[in-house]
């Protein structure tokens, strides 16, 4: 078990704030993921739209680290509106089955950037 931390390469858009889209450390994969494109514009068309757009930059940063959603344990789901977590529990079933991950949501007054709806915090079982 290595307690190293190793970034994972991804195809995202290269945020200028100091972080990384995802590590792995101790078999786990650690990663925050929201709703942008690749220039880093957060997607227009609402709750749906930035649903889908974060489950499909989780899905890459997944697969970039050789993990797939079956080695997911946790995800931590934050929205701006109670309303939208209809929409993102509609979404969520397309992408996870039974037994299904450990899950919070927690809805919050905004996210790092106004436009943004949704974002989620999420560990995976990672062999790297």
């Amino acid at each position: 078990m290595s307690n190293t931390k190793t970034p994972i390469k991804t195809e995202l858009f290269a945020s200028k704030a100091p972080l990384e889209w995802a590590i792995t450390a101790n078999n786990t994969l650690y990663t925050a993921q929201i709703p942008i494109d690749e220039t880093g514009k957060v997607v227009e068309g609402g709750i749906e739209a930035q649903t889908r757009k974060t489950f499909e930059n989780l899905v890459h940063t997944l697969e970039c680290a050789g993990v797939s959603t079956n080695e997911v344990l946790q995800v931590l789901i934050y929205v701006t509106d109670r309303e939208y977590l209809a929409t993102v529990n509609k979404v969520y079933a397309e992408y996870f089955e039974a037994p299904y991950p450990n899950r919070a949501a927690v809805i919050v007054a905004g996210l790092a950037r106004e436009e943004m709806l949704v974002e989620f915090v999420v560990y995976a079982q990672a062999s790297k």
